[in-house]
């Protein structure tokens, strides 16, 4: 669900981390405890690996020790702002097929949604992510293709060319996201639709904030138990 996705996905040259979504059941904590413990992870810093901070929506970080993987970061997660549960993350799940293995990765507009947060990394790369959707598929537009596109390109001038080339989805895909009414050749011109895009940016940025809050202080108050002397 992370870089690796990104990847996978043609926006990204290559990642040093695994970000893994999952599903939160016991049976499926114990299968990822023994792979943990295969590559000989550790978890780094707070909060512990338990099911009720995964539960809070905390990620869970580990570093692997194992000769094979040694160094690789792996970060784990059951719950993201603004993302769907797990069974339907996986209902709509992309499967990347090679020739020793099979990769499940998250959809393309879920692993949009998944990178909207705060961080100034993210946000290259949702762009990078719709850009390589629409370059590579923009001669077969299909419906749900389209309305993808006017609801998450970040690029004023391909944005425009989308809403231009399709104007009876901009109608639809306006009641979400009103700044499509600037994605014109005019307000391209003048420099107001990279203000609305900067704007929504600054808005979302601003959500991930708020909802971070109360998981910072969890996490701040995890620290402080770990640092306590028994």
């Amino acid at each position: 669900m992370g870089g690796q996705a990104c990847v996978l996905y043609g926006a990204a040259e290559f990642s040093r981390d695994l970000d893994l979504a999952i599903l939160p059941d016991p049976d499926n904590l114990d299968r990822l405890r023994c792979a943990l413990e295969d590559l000989e992870a550790e978890v780094v810093a707070v909060p512990p690996f338990r099911r009720e901070h995964l539960d809070e929506g905390l990620a869970v970080h580990f570093r692997c020790r194992h000769p094979e993987a040694k160094g690789l970061r792996i970060d784990v997660m059951t719950r993201m702002r603004g993302v769907e549960p797990f069974p339907r993350l996986w209902a709509r799940r992309t499967t990347f097929e090679f020739d020793d293995e099979t990769l499940e990765v998250l959809s393309l507009p879920d692993l949009v949604a998944a990178k909207k947060t705060q961080r100034d990394k993210d946000w290259p790369m949702i762009r990078r992510l719709v850009e390589a959707s629409y370059l590579t598929h923009q001669e077969e537009p299909t419906p749900e293709r389209v309305d993808f596109w006017l609801r998450e390109l970040r690029t004023p001038g391909l944005l425009v060319e989308v809403a231009e080339s399709h104007p009876e989805a901009v109608a639809k895909a306006r009641l979400d996201r009103p700044l499509l009414a600037h994605a014109t050749p005019e307000a391209l011109e003048r420099g107001d639709l990279a203000s609305v895009l900067r704007a929504e940016e600054d808005a979302i940025r601003s959500e991930d904030e708020v909802y971070w809050r109360p998981l910072k202080r969890e996490l701040s108050r995890l620290r402080g138990e770990r640092k306590r002397p028994e």
